[in-house]
């Protein structure tokens, strides 16, 4: 037999340093430096396997590579083996029975017969995937109290795997091991490697993976692993497989492909002109570069927070969202060969300075909280349908003026409350379900709203964050109070803390409402009690932005708003918010006099 190759042991023991010293030299040409290839000559793994790894307990673990065709290739590991054989095209996949979690660090063994490879530090736990855009890749380093957390993260039970980025349409059956180039950041990063969490490399992992997982690790006492396979600046489309991306019967999807074509069609290299089948967000490509290579390995759980750039295509993108968001759920699901997944959605953050009331109604116009809304609603329409293991977490009220927004630890424990709660055993201990709107109905001037749980300020303060409109479409920030249902024996009022009341003297006649409605929205209503689970960002009506008033654009509905329509709409929003004003500061006087 020849040498035991140690696969990843020396470039995972080295990579906080290599990282270092790249960073501070910047002694390496800008563009990606290759360590290790996605696929091998001769025997080889999948670099998704390697030395402090964590393999998902309790289900069938498969591991594959590929060889010489033909060759038998046997895999061994806690005392189990399983053989398979290479086919035509080198690849082959044993699958070894199911293991409990173990945090006793064992090595895996492959071979050939000829070639033996060893990966060493290997444990049995749970494996969670984190997906989405650059608020789910934002650096612990970056966050409000990260520095706090890279210190104490001594967590040798925690492993990372940070997933390279990929160009094209094809399925990627593999990913390399690198040090990517970032444009953005002016240096490289570390990707493609299992490492041990110390605060060497937890500094560049996922704020919210890293929250999400020193808290499940630490009440379930089982070893972690983590692979972050999020990319900024990507849309949703980016991550479901193009093949049922063109199956779908959608309006709003076919002219997104078609569109993509159209630049297909007309791209002429000749010209110098960058290939559009390798942008990042053609349809599918993400998947089929970031999602594919891992596609088999067993996980406990996905988590998903995404939506910045499909806000930038108006009510279209917004249509097209709630049709993709499910679509990609389940077809993330068949990649990993569980239908029913844990799979939790973290709401889209904030953007921009915070509505106040003096701009309230003219901070409505945003299509990213008709995003937000969506995703809320995608949530509630499958969990209610039955899905058991969908979960969600608002990140709304996590604000800060940037499109990134520092406040990120914070939401990974919300979402790592569901997790603990749904998968874990906590369901006593710990709520997340964010409290449900069961009842909207207009009566007397007013609105009434019946909640499934109790709702207040956590200040006890005022309510605020509705918004109430008539036929006109006209909304206005609404006074919203608990309603009264009787006295107490001392004649005092008692009210029911699940039913709220929203009145405005400007809309007489209230149908519909909105919450939260705001990019950066003015909103505080929580679950009542020191449960830190705010109102989900949502609507009543299902109006197009391009109505909102009514009266004031002639075109049909339903298309991108031109930038001469949006101002036209921003500027009656304005009036609306002046005639409030108008009449507050009349209300005074006449309170003076």
């Amino acid at each position: 037999m020849s040498a035991v190759p140690r696969v990843g042991l020396a470039a995972s023991l080295t990579a906080g340093l290599l990282l270092t010293a790249s960073i501070a030299a910047q002694d390496l040409p800008r563009d990606d430096v290759v360590d290790v290839v996605a696929i091998g000559d001769g025997l080889c793994v999948s670099n998704v396997f390697q030395s402090h790894m964590v393999l998902q307990r309790d289900r069938p673990i498969a591991v594959w590579g590929w060889a010489v065709a033909g060759a038998s290739v046997t895999v061994e590991f806690g005392g189990e083996s399983a053989t398979a054989t290479a086919s035509a095209d080198r690849s082959w996949r044993a699958t070894l029975v199911a293991l409990p979690a173990s945090t006793a660090p064992r090595a895996m063994t492959i071979t050939d017969g000829s070639t033996k490879l060893t990966l060493d530090d290997v444990l049995v736990g749970d494996v969670w995937l984190l997906g989405g855009q650059s608020n789910m890749e934002f650096e612990l380093h970056k966050v409000e109290n990260g520095a706090l957390e890279i210190v104490s993260a001594n967590y040798p039970q925690i492993r990372i795997l940070t997933v390279p980025y990929a160009e094209g349409p094809e399925l990627h059956r593999g990913f390399v091991r690198l040090m990517e180039w970032s444009d953005w950041f002016g240096q490289h990063f570390r990707k493609g490697d299992w490492d041990v969490c110390s605060p060497a490399i937890a500094r560049d992992l996922s704020a919210i993976g890293f929250a999400f997982a020193r808290r499940v690790h630490m009440a379930s006492q089982v070893p972690i692993g983590v692979i972050d396979a999020s990319r900024g600046g990507t849309t949703v489309e980016a991550w479901v497989p193009l093949p049922r991306l063109r199956a779908l019967n959608d309006e709003d999807v076919r002219a997104k492909l078609a569109d993509w074509d159209r630049r297909v069609t007309e791209h002429d290299a000749q010209k110098g002109e960058r290939d559009p089948r390798v942008d990042p967000n053609h349809p599918g490509n993400c998947y089929a570069g970031m999602i594919a290579p891992l596609a088999g390995l067993g996980l406990k759980g996905i988590l998903f927070h995404q939506g910045y750039n499909n806000a930038f295509d108006g009510m279209p993108g917004v249509r097209m969202y709630r049709v993709l968001l499910p679509e990609m759920l389940r077809a993330w699901r068949d990649a990993f060969g569980d239908p029913t997944l844990p799979f939790g959605i973290l709401s889209l953050c904030t953007d921009g300075y915070p509505q106040t009331l003096d701009d309230y109604v003219e901070k409505m116009l945003d299509t990213g909280i008709y995003i937000r809304a969506a995703q809320y609603r995608t949530f509630r329409e499958l969990f209610d349908g039955g899905d058991d293991n969908v979960g969600f977490a608002s990140t709304y009220d996590l604000r800060r003026r940037w499109y990134h927004p520092q406040v990120k630890l914070p939401a990974g424990e919300r979402i790592a409350r569901w997790a603990l709660a749904t998968q874990y055993g906590f369901d006593r201990e710990l709520r997340w379900q964010p409290p449900q709107l069961l009842e909207a109905t207009a009566r007397d001037g007013a609105l009434w709203l019946r909640f499934d749980s109790e709702v207040a300020d956590p200040m006890d303060g005022a309510i605020v964050g509705f918004a109430i409109a008539g036929e006109d479409r006209r909304f206005q920030p609404a006074t919203a109070v608990h309603a009264e249902v009787g006295k107490d024996d001392q004649g005092r009022p008692r009210h029911d803390r699940r039913q709220l009341v929203l009145t405005s003297p400007l809309v007489p006649a209230p149908v519909h409402f909105r919450y939260a409605w705001g990019r950066n929205p003015l909103a505080n209503l929580q679950a009542a009690g020191n449960l830190d689970l705010p109102v989900a960002t949502q609507r009543s009506d299902d109006w197009d932005m391009a109505t909102v008033p009514l009266g004031v654009l002639d075109g049909v509905p339903g298309g991108k708003l031109s930038r001469a329509d949006s101002d036209r709409i921003r500027a009656e929003l304005r009036r609306e918010d002046e005639r409030r004003r108008i009449a507050e500061a009349e209300q005074v006087l006449r309170e003076k006099r």
